[in-house]
């Protein structure tokens, strides 16, 4: 094998681990979720929890790559080989096929990353409007921009089975991402999306800054005025200002999460540009093998922020835990008793 070859069984051992981990943690996590809305029904633990059910089905989806992946027999060098004309005996997946895996991986991973930016309007219009969103924030308008962001996330993921210019001519029999979908055509619908995304998550997050710092110089100066006035005028704002930063604590975990995504993604997309403009650079095996695979890790990374940095979330996780372990334990003493009593008429 050639230094970059990777041969599809490692692969598929690998996406195999990284389903089981993706969808055992974003199931916890959505359990936890479901918990606090059943508490208290909130549009933003909504859209926490539709990220949560996204990379779950993410990591489910990513299986059917797994269960290819250890179906086929053919290297990356036979893939390259088939692509150049060249004929082998063993009979090659079907091309339709590989279009809807891919179609199911790629729908779920657009409907993550729309979420977090969904996440992050939430989170940027309760600080910038807090009147308006309490006005227009409900069940109403989280149903309505879910289906919204759904029918997106599939129209993008299906794209490519729809529109047969998308499609690659040839199909060596390796189901990768460049194997069915044409690498130009896709990078740039992915340039479209990602690229103005980006901008969007920047300027939410300078604009959060601004305000936030404003909003604190503000409390230090009223403070520090001596007068009853400013004294009086400060005491009728706590719950207000503790509304306030209870949604800034919550922008700080969004934004660990968008600076995961970045950190995730963006090699992936700056690499396929790269690709883009240089054809004879020769990244697609870098993409398919490599950063494609660390995209899909950012799946594993959101719940486990949520599980670290969000308190409510920290919480439920712990009481399901909690509840487990009580149930356990309490088989332990029934038996014991029964034990006992069985010991006791003998």
């Amino acid at each position: 094998m050639t230094p970059g070859e990777v041969r599809p069984r490692v692969t598929g051992f690998i996406l195999s681990v990284a389903s089981c981990l993706i969808v055992g943690t974003n199931l916890l996590v959505a359990a936890a979720l479901l918990r606090l809305l059943a508490k208290r029904c909130s549009q933003s633990w909504c859209f926490v929890l539709n990220l949560a059910l996204a990379d779950t089905l993410v990591g489910l989806a990513i299986t059917g790559l797994a269960t290819e992946d250890f179906g086929t027999n053919v290297t990356s060098t036979d893939y390259h080989y088939r692509q150049g004309g060249g004929n082998l005996t063993s009979p090659a997946p079907g091309k339709n096929r590989c279009l809807m895996r891919m179609a199911f991986v790629m729908s779920p991973c657009t409907a993550s990353i729309l979420s977090m930016f969904l996440i992050s309007l939430d989170r940027y219009a309760a600080i910038k409007v807090p009147l308006r969103y309490s006005r227009f924030s409900g069940m109403g308008t989280a149903v309505g921009s879910l289906v919204a962001l759904w029918a997106c996330s599939v129209i993008v993921g299906f794209l490519p089975v729809m529109v047969r210019q998308l499609q690659t001519d040839g199909y060596g029999g390796l189901c990768a991402f460049f194997s069915v979908i044409y690498p130009t055509g896709i990078i740039v619908l992915f340039s479209v999306c990602f690229f103005p995304v980006l901008s969007v998550f920047v300027y939410i997050y300078m604009d959060i800054l601004k305000i936030a710092c404003g909003h604190q110089r503000q409390i230090f100066q009223i403070s520090q005025a001596g007068s009853r006035t400013a004294a009086a005028a400060h005491h009728q704002w706590p719950q207000a200002r503790s509304r306030y930063w209870s949604h800034v604590k919550a922008l700080r975990t969004v934004a660990l999460l968008v600076g995961c995504f970045l950190t995730l993604w963006c090699p992936f997309f700056v690499v396929s540009i790269v690709q883009l403009l240089c054809t004879s650079c020769q990244l697609i095996t870098v993409l398919e093998n490599h950063l494609w695979l660390l995209g899909m890790s950012n799946s594993l990374i959101n719940p486990l922020v949520y599980a670290c940095w969000q308190r409510e979330v920290r919480t439920q996780i712990a009481d399901i835990f909690a509840c487990l372990a009580g149930r356990g334990a309490a088989h332990g003493p029934v038996l014991n008793v029964g034990d006992r009593q069985s010991h006791a008429q003998t």
